[in-house]
């Protein structure tokens, strides 16, 4: 009888305990001009600006590069847990003389 107090009381416990859910996979739209790449996948770039003029594959990642317009924008693509292929992990972008300008800058130019 004890036994059948003990199961009842942990089985009454377990039913109060609150549920866990694992949250779903977002995918990321392809953002307006401004806004972060971080997670985009190659797929996304390449839709949005076209072949890279450059790709490279360094260690586990990939860079790959836009130069159009005044802008030069490299992307860094690395391995992401639970993602099926490479997602961005880094953006820089810079004059083609290597002079810092600006994403909201470059994205524009690269677009035109």
């Amino acid at each position: 009888m004890r036994r059948l107090f003990i199961i009842v009381g942990i089985s009454a416990l377990a039913a109060c305990a609150p549920k866990v859910q694992t949250p779903a996979v977002v995918t990321r739209p392809i953002a307006p001009v401004g806004t972060t790449m971080i997670g985009f996948t190659e797929n996304d770039l390449v839709s949005r600006f076209g072949q890279p003029t450059f790709q490279v594959k360094e260690g586990p990642g990939t860079k790959l590069q836009w130069a159009h317009n005044g802008c030069v924008l490299d992307a860094y693509l690395y391995p992401e847990s639970g993602h099926i292929g490479d997602r961005v992990a880094h953006v820089d972008t810079r004059a083609p003389s290597g002079a810092d300008i600006s994403i909201n800058t470059c994205l524009d130019l690269l677009q035109r």
